[in-house]
């Protein structure tokens, strides 16, 4: 018999309707406010293998569905395929493809495959294949590792915890992203052309100037577009070291695991792919942290900006308002990230998913690569957008920004209160769920209860909060004007709107296995998975 282990759900924030897997916070024992109570007297009845995985849930072990790589080609295919796909999304947005073939897919791109098979693959593979690492890609990456690292040990903040695993494991962490999120943009800043040590015609703020001192001569200021010039041979590299780390992840968890909470499934392929351990850390460095945070978050902060730059060096000193506005808006949407970085250490991307490729590969090559595809874009492609409309698109993005914050927040504090708290000026509604887990050295079984918001933007819909991300999302695609650039720029929006409802759907199944009939209670005074209404 194998170890079974909890699919995996792709990278986003923290469910609406799932507390943590363990109360992190003491439970007081004061007066609560009167809870909406489950009328189901019996849980549904289960068939054996659903029995058995919500025994492994309990247990503390995650668990897949039976059958290796035969019976899950699929999972070789994610393999193969998608670091090429990333090679091929770099290559498409530089200065070697032909513009009109992307900004016109379905009138030039795809008839001209059609027309020559044999030629069109063939030009595919020759494109993938030439993106390739350098040495100026790999320096650019390791030194922007280096600095994050560097802030993530000396920057300090408040120790905060994580979910208490079931196996008693504690997570803790240093509270200090904010900080980092704004110290790593002016560093950024200062260290490139733009800076007091560039030439004195390009800094953004001359009346800082250090041109004339010792100290600039012996520093060569970088160009500020630099994630943009250096994007495809970054990304070469990040793909090999992203598939070298996930081998050396899925090792580190069978034989020198951080915490007892690690396991294989059986299967070497979904052992890679899925991982082996929960929280993996390296001389004291949580890995998860530091790579879906701290790389890959501060990576699409200020990919923006400096693809910006490099627009307007490119186009004759000419701001795109589309760009620009698309780069601020993913800015502050990050800033919003790092403020809320505590609440995303205590989601399902943490507390549940294992750190293999699906996690730790995509955060490494596919965020930058997808997650910048729309804003990379326009550096060749300019959004052609006026102000007024830019200006326009821009403000419907913040609100989408604002909006998930309020709906993240709103969740946040009816947890730190544990219920003790006004939700649009009135008390709450909610479920008290009781949960058990299971010891997995004595077998006991321990009785948990997480309270599951009803109210509010929580009473809206499951996860509404996502509603609100995917008007982030398109509003930043519009900004890359599909009209006259072609659909392709929507590509982020569709992954991401693909992802959140796979997302929906699997967290459904998943505290379904945790609540059981508290759950279904739960579902019937929130139907709607996304959109009130509608779904």
């Amino acid at each position: 018999m194998t170890t079974r282990y909890n699919l995996r759900s792709r990278k986003t924030k923290t469910t609406g309707d799932e507390s943590s897997v363990l109360q992190f916070v003491e439970e007081k024992k004061t007066e609560e406010p009167s809870p909406l109570r489950p009328t189901a007297t019996d849980p549904p009845t289960t068939t054996k293998s659903q029995q058995d995985a919500a025994a492994d849930y309990k247990s503390g072990t995650n668990w897949v569905h039976e059958g290796g790589i035969e019976a899950n080609p699929y999972l070789f295919v994610l393999i193969v395929v998608s670091p090429f796909v990333s090679l091929l999304l770099a290559y498409a947005t530089s200065s070697n493809m032909d513009s009109k073939l992307l900004t016109h897919p379905f009138t030039e791109m795809i008839p001209a495959c059609l027309a020559d098979i044999p030629s069109c693959v063939t030009n595919t593979l020759t494109a993938g294949s030439s993106v390739v690492p350098t040495l100026d890609g790999a320096k650019f990456v390791i030194c922007f590792m280096a600095v994050a690292l560097f802030l993530e040990r000396v920057l300090p903040g408040k120790v905060e915890c994580g979910p208490e695993t079931a196996t008693g494991h504690v997570p803790q962490y240093v509270d200090n992203a904010v900080a980092h999120c704004f110290i790593y943009t002016v560093l950024f800043y200062l260290g490139s052309n733009l800076g007091p040590c560039g030439p004195g015609r390009e800094q953004l703020l001359p009346q800082l100037s250090l041109e004339d001192l010792s100290i600039c001569d012996k520093y060569t200021p970088y160009n500020f577009g630099i994630m943009y010039s250096l994007f495809p041979q970054s990304l070469s590299f990040l793909n090999i070291f992203g598939i070298v780390f996930c081998v050396f992840l899925m090792y580190k968890g069978l034989h020198f695991p951080s915490t007892e909470d690690n396991g294989s499934s059986g299967s070497l392929v979904k052992d890679y792919l899925w991982g082996t351990e929960l929280y993996p850390r390296v001389f004291g460095l949580d890995l998860k942290r530091f790579i879906n945070c701290r790389f890959s978050m501060t990576f699409w902060q200020l990919a923006g900006f400096s693809f910006c730059y490099q627009s307007y060096a490119m186009h004759g000193n000419k701001l795109d308002w589309g760009l620009f506005f698309s780069a601020l808006s993913q800015y502050l949407y990050l800033v919003k990230f790092f403020f809320w970085e505590m609440g995303y250490m205590r989601s399902i991307d943490i507390i549940v998913d294992r750190a293999g490729y699906e996690i730790q590969w995509g955060c490494l090559v596919w965020v930058p690569a997808v997650y910048t595809f729309h804003t990379r874009f326009l550096v060749q492609n300019p959004s052609g957008l006026s102000f007024g409309v830019a200006f326009a698109i821009f403000l419907l993005s913040i609100a989408g920004v604002v909006l998930n914050y309020a709906a993240d927040r709103e969740r946040d504090v009816f947890r730190a209160t544990n219920g003790k708290c006004k939700v649009w000026g009135s008390d709450p509604r909610f479920i008290k769920a009781k949960y058990t887990i299971v010891d997995r050295k004595t077998g006991k079984e321990t009785e948990k209860t997480s309270l599951l918001l009803a109210s509010g933007f929580w009473g809206m819909a499951r996860h509404f909060q996502y509603f609100f991300e995917l008007t982030a999302a398109y509003s930043w695609c519009f900004l890359a004007n599909p009209l006259e650039n072609g659909v392709l720029v929507m590509l982020y929006a569709v992954f991401l709107t693909c992802l959140l409802v796979d997302r929906a759907k699997r967290d459904t199944e998943k505290c379904k296995l945790k609540y059981g009939k508290y759950y279904e209670e739960y579902c019937s005074l929130v139907p709607y998975k996304i959109v009130p209404g509608c779904w």
